[in-house]
């Protein structure tokens, strides 16, 4: 991406929209609010996971904003979760723009023997202007390393 001097203030009000995009998308994950992270995608959104972004296959596609809500009522099999959003980067061009945002994800597994699950994933988005509002078009999560250990009480 390259580096510009100067933003217009156009341009600076989209790039911070699309930034408060993805961390919503990280709040309403940790706070179980499916609802509110499917009203973050288009109706005709593709939501495409990469459990190993090194294999070319997807692990699951779900296309359809109606569609993703089993996938984000899954995070309730946790204990707790907390998306820490990293860097990111947008090419924005109009009303469509597209991304690479970082996020390490920590999920608390509950149980007998309580255990930490942490992924390393990066989120390769493409975005939509829809009534002056950004929304997710398509979101590939792409899981890069993912590691568990046992957690205290």
């Amino acid at each position: 991406m390259a580096h510009r001097l100067t933003v217009t203030p156009e341009e600076a009000a989209d790039r911070l929209a699309i930034r408060e995009l993805i961390d919503a998308y990280a709040h309403c994950a940790d706070r179980r609010d499916a609802e509110g992270q499917m009203a973050l995608f288009t109706e005709d959104t593709r939501f495409v996971v990469f459990m190993d972004s090194r294999d070319p296959n997807p692990s699951q596609t779900i296309v359809g904003r109606a569609n993703l809500k089993p996938v984000f009522d899954n995070l309730r099999q946790y204990e707790a979760t907390t998306h820490f959003n990293g860097q990111s980067t947008v090419d924005l061009n109009g009303a469509v723009a597209t991304g690479e945002s970082y996020c390490t994800a920590h999920h608390i597994q509950a149980g007998k023997a309580r255990s930490l699950m942490v992924a390393s994933i990066r989120y390769l988005d493409e975005f939509l202007k829809e009534n002056g509002r950004w929304l997710f078009s398509e979101r590939r999560l792409m899981v890069d390393w993912v590691e568990t250990r046992p957690l205290g009480s």
